[in-house]
């Protein structure tokens, strides 16, 4: 009997692009068929609810909190890690954190153009309404990106206090993207699985674990 096969790691890496993929094609699929964008009753329920949550306190909440899915924060942060790893002579997965947060935003923009969802205008928005599309939800998608690639980079090894700390930033920043009205919950649920998928997909390479 011929001993079963195992997947080299190249090709795990592509079956997790090929799930980040298949998310925003599947999502697009559903929320803009043929073209023609809608919103579907999970979205509506959901910004329903967050709207009637609504009140000060929180709105200035998670008008700050979102901002640590913005590209203007996570792209120093992994650079500045990726510094520190370099200098501990960790210069293959020193590469992972950049990599990971600069290829999903990249990744959202470019899917963005080419699906064409608008932005929701069920309720108004909390703060000033982004000038680009709506799915997927970039801030979601890379968010997550990051935190799993710090969570699965060889060699980084961050503590669990911080990879837990850094999880629950991430998921208040895809829940204030509803909360403030600015994407429909699924460009969020899109954007979280895809941007999960493609940095796994960069921790699997096997330049990334020599």
């Amino acid at each position: 009997m011929m001993p079963a096969l195992r997947p080299s790691l190249p090709m795990a890496a592509l079956a997790s692009w090929a799930t980040a993929a298949l998310a925003i094609a599947a999502g697009a699929a559903a929320v803009c068929p043929g073209g023609a964008c809608r919103a579907l009753e999970l979205d509506r329920l959901g910004l329903d609810a967050l709207a009637a949550l609504r009140r000060p306190s929180l709105d200035a909440f998670f008008a700050s909190a979102t901002w640590l899915g913005s590209i203007a924060v996570l792209l120093p942060a992994s650079l500045a890690l990726a510094w520190r790893l370099r200098r501990r002579g960790d210069a293959r997965a020193a590469r992972i954190l950049p990599l990971a947060v600069a290829g999903a935003w990249l990744v959202a923009h470019a899917c963005k153009l080419l699906v064409t969802r608008p932005r929701p205008d069920s309720h108004a928005a909390v703060v000033a309404m982004p000038a680009d599309l709506s799915f997927p939800s970039s801030h979601a998608m890379v968010a997550t990106a990051f935190v799993v690639a710090l969570a699965l980079a060889p060699r980084v090894r961050p503590p669990r206090a911080v990879v837990v700390a850094a999880a629950l930033a991430a998921f208040v920043v895809a829940l204030s993207r509803a909360y403030l009205q600015v994407h429909f919950p699924t460009d969020i649920v899109a954007g979280m699985v895809a941007g999960a998928a493609w940095a796994w997909g960069l921790c699997l390479l096997p330049g990334a674990r020599r």
